[in-house]
């Protein structure tokens, strides 16, 4: 689950990252970021035609991981627990 830092959707979340483009360091983010396509009739995902709602990137600079305990968009550290490295947060140092 991440959260939007910046831009026009500051402040929304905890969302679901759909997928992610290393390369570009991009991500697809659930609910965030749409754009309307306009399709003609025959199109596999509208046969009818019209406007069809599709996910656009964000760039992965403007996410934070969400704390559920914190219930906000945290800075991550690593920790050493058991012998395997872990995500911790930042703020209440809880396992992410």
């Amino acid at each position: 689950m991440v959260v939007v830092l910046s831009g026009n959707f500051r402040g929304q979340g905890p969302a679901k990252i759909v997928s992610i483009d290393r390369d570009s360091k991009r991500a697809v983010v659930e609910g965030i970021n749409t754009a309307l396509k306009h399709v003609k009739r025959g199109h596999p995902k509208s046969p009818q035609g019209g406007r069809v709602t599709i996910p656009v990137a964000i760039d992965v600079t403007n996410l934070a991981l969400h704390c559920s305990s914190c219930n906000r968009g945290v800075r991550v550290k690593t920790q050493v627990i058991d012998g395997a490295k872990r995500r911790v947060c930042g703020k209440c140092k809880k396992s992410l």
